[in-house]
């Protein structure tokens, strides 16, 4: 996991060979204006998605992991606080790995939360479990998908 300013997202366009088309976009964009839904940017390999999240409490936020994607995400319009716990430790849950959407669900509370404002953003790979969207009100957010 990554947590930091995006006038810090360069530095960590080495990091997968798709990173770097993935910052073009974020630096060349304004995030808040961006209309909801996906775009690909490079097949389904690296996408743009969107969304406007619901108020959520942190024993509404599941802890998730992916196998195949890498997940940045941008909170645009308010503070989200997003949890965080090693994939490794993290318990089961009765649903099982959906292919399709790229996610697992665990049970239980993430082992540690961190605010992400407006301006920052956060970085999870396949072995970080992640609780992200505890807010009281709801934000607009952008999540950039990239094949891990």
């Amino acid at each position: 996991m990554i947590i930091d300013r995006l006038e810090n997202i360069e530095k960590y366009a080495s990091l997968n060979p798709l990173f770097a088309q993935a910052v073009e976009f974020l630096k060349s964009h304004d995030l808040k204006t961006l209309e909801l839904g996906k775009t690909e940017l490079k097949g389904k390999d690296l996408l743009v998605n969107v969304t406007e999240t619901k108020p959520k409490t942190k024993e509404q936020a599941r802890i998730e992991t992916h196998r195949d994607f890498i997940d940045i995400q941008i909170p645009v319009s308010g503070v989200e606080l997003m949890g965080y716990t090693p994939a490794c430790d993290c318990k089961p849950a009765d649903a099982p790995y959906n292919a399709e959407k790229d996610i697992t669900f665990f049970e239980g509370l993430a082992d540690s939360y961190i605010e992400v404002k407006p301006g920052m953003f956060a970085i999870f790979f396949p072995q970080d479990g992640h609780a992200p969207g505890v807010t009281p009100d709801g934000v607009k957010k952008v999540i950039v998908k990239v094949k891990a």
